[in-house]
C-alpha cells in the first residue's frame, strides 16, 4: 500500500468518525452502537461541564483576572456550537456603529484558519522567539488575507464591511491592544467571544437559535452546549435567531428562569439575493422559482439552507452535505458538478460561507451562485436600536 493511499484511508476514517459523532450529538442515530457511543460521550460531557464551571468560578471570583482595554468591548456569541447566525449580527452591529461615527475593529480567533506549523511553534518556544503579530484581515481600506489564512467568517466580514478593521488572533486581549495601537479604534466587537473570559466585555449579546435552542441540553461532546444553560444569566441582550416572527413563550419562559433582565430581539437570517460566483452579478431570489438546482454546503445546519431553496420555489435534483468548515478539494467540486449535470441540474447553489473557500479561478461546469445572507429584525427593534445608542454614547469605560 502506498503512503498516499494509507494517508487517504486515515483521512476518510477520521471523517467517518467525525460524521458519526455529529450524528450522535444531534441524536440522529438511535441504533445500539450509537447509544453506547452516546453514553461514553455523556461521561466526557460531565467532565467538560466541571471544567467549564470551575473556569468561570475562577474568573467570577477574580482569582483569574480579565483585562480591560480602555475602550468599549461588545461580545457576540452563543452557548452552543453550530450556526446560530453570529456573522450577520456582527456585521449589522459593525455597520450601524460605523455609521454613527465609531471606529470599529472586529476581533476573531479565525476558526480553522491556517497558522504556523507545530515545529515552527516548538522552535519559537525553545528559542524564546517573538510571537507573530496578530493577523490583519482588513485595515479598514484593503483586504490583506484570503479565507484560508484569515478564516471564513473574518474574511466575509472584511469583504462586506469597508471601513471596519478585522484582526485575527487566538489571544483576543493581544489582538485588541494591537487594534487600538495600530488603528486607533474606540470600539471592539469580539466575534464568537462568549466563552472568552480573559477580555472584559461591557455588553454581552447572546444568540439563541429558535429552531434548536440548546439541543439535548448536554454539554460537549454529548450535546451542542459549550457551557451550561444557567450561563444565560450573563447576557445583556438575547437575539432569538432563525425566527419565523411568532413568539415562542415556552422558550422565553425557560430563558427567564436564568435571566430576568435581558431584552429579547427576534430576528431572521434571510437571503436577500443571489451572487454569481465569478462575475459577482446579483439576481433576485425569485430567480430560483421553477429552476432545477443542485446545491452543496459545509455548514452546521444544512437543513436551513435546503428549506430556503425549497421555499424559493427551486426544484432540488441533487445535493451534498460536507462537514462544517470543510475546505473543498478541486476533485470534490469536479465530482459534484459532474453528478449535478447527470441529475439534470440547471444551476448550482452554495452559501456565502462556503463560496469563500473556493478558488476564484475554479472552472465550474454549470452556472454557479451563492446566497448573500443578512439579518432582519422582526421585533425588539427598540432593543436593538437602544443597544446601538448605548454603545455609541457611552463614554466612561472601565
Amino acid at each position: 500500500m502506498s503512503e498516499d493511499s494509507f494517508g487517504e484511508k486515515i483521512r476518510l476514517a477520521l471523517q467517518n468518525l467525525e460524521r458519526a459523532t455529529v450524528d450522535v450529538i444531534y441524536d440522529r442515530r438511535k441504533d445500539l452502537p450509537a447509544r453506547i457511543y452516546g453514553c461514553f460521550l455523556k461521561g466526557l460531557s460531565w467532565i467538560f461541564c466541571g471544567i467549564v464551571k470551575f473556569r468561570y468560578f475562577l474568573y467570577k471570583n477574580r482569582i483569574f483576572r480579565d483585562s480591560p482595554l480602555g475602550c468599549l468591548v461588545i461580545v457576540v456569541g452563543n452557548l452552543t456550537v453550530g450556526g446560530t447566525g453570529k456573522t450577520p449580527v456582527v456585521e449589522k452591529f459593525a455597520r450601524e456603529l460605523t455609521a454613527k461615527g465609531r471606529k470599529v475593529a472586529i476581533l476573531s480567533r479565525g476558526y480553522k484558519s491556517k497558522s504556523d506549523g507545530l515545529f515552527k511553534k516548538l522552535w519559537r518556544w525553545i528559542t524564546n522567539g517573538e510571537l507573530p503579530k496578530p493577523k490583519v484581515v482588513s485595515d479598514g481600506k484593503n483586504i490583506l488575507l484570503n479565507s484560508e489564512f484569515a478564516g471564513d467568517e473574518p474574511f466575509m466580514l472584511a469583504r462586506n464591511l469597508p471601513g471596519v478593521v478585522v484582526v485575527v488572533d487566538k489571544n483576543r486581549v493581544r489582538a485588541g491592544n494591537f487594534a487600538i495601537k495600530e488603528f486607533g479604534v474606540d470600539t471592539l466587537i469580539l466575534d464568537d467571544g462568549f466563552q472568552y473570559l480573559p477580555l472584559r466585555g461591557h455588553m454581552q449579546l447572546l444568540l439563541v437559535d429558535k429552531t434548536n435552542p440548546f439541543g439535548n441540553k448536554s454539554l460537549l461532546p454529548r450535546g451542542i452546549l459549550r457551557e451550561p444553560v444557567s450561563h444565560l444569566k450573563r447576557a445583556s441582550y438575547i437575539f432569538l435567531t432563525k425566527s419565523d416572527g411568532r413568539r415562542n413563550e415556552e422558550l422565553e419562559n425557560f430563558i427567564r428562569q436564568y435571566n430576568t433582565g435581558a431584552e429579547f430581539i427576534e430576528c431572521a437570517h434571510k437571503s436577500k439575493h443571489l451572487v454569481e460566483f465569478h462575475s459577482m452579478k446579483q439576481e433576485p431570489i425569485e430567480f430560483l422559482k421553477g429552476k432545477k438546482i443542485a446545491y452543496f454546503c459545509a455548514i452546521a445546519s444544512p437543513s436551513s439552507f435546503e428549506k430556503f431553496l425549497v421555499d424559493a420555489g427551486a426544484e432540488i435534483v441533487y445535493f451534498e452535505h460536507f462537514l462544517d468548515h470543510h475546505r473543498f478539494l478541486k476533485s470534490e467540486l469536479d465530482d459534484f458538478f459532474k453528478d449535478a449535470v447527470r441529475a439534470g441540474a440547471e444551476y448550482v447553489l452554495t452559501t456565502e460561507k462556503d463560496a469563500v473557500r473556493i478558488d476564484l479561478d475554479y472552472g465550474n461546469a454549470l452556472p454557479f451562485y451563492y446566497t448573500r445572507l443578512e439579518i432582519e429584525i422582526l421585533s425588539g427593534t427598540g432593543g436593538f436600536d437602544s443597544a446601538v445608542e448605548r454603545i455609541c454614547f457611552k463614554r466612561n469605560v472601565e
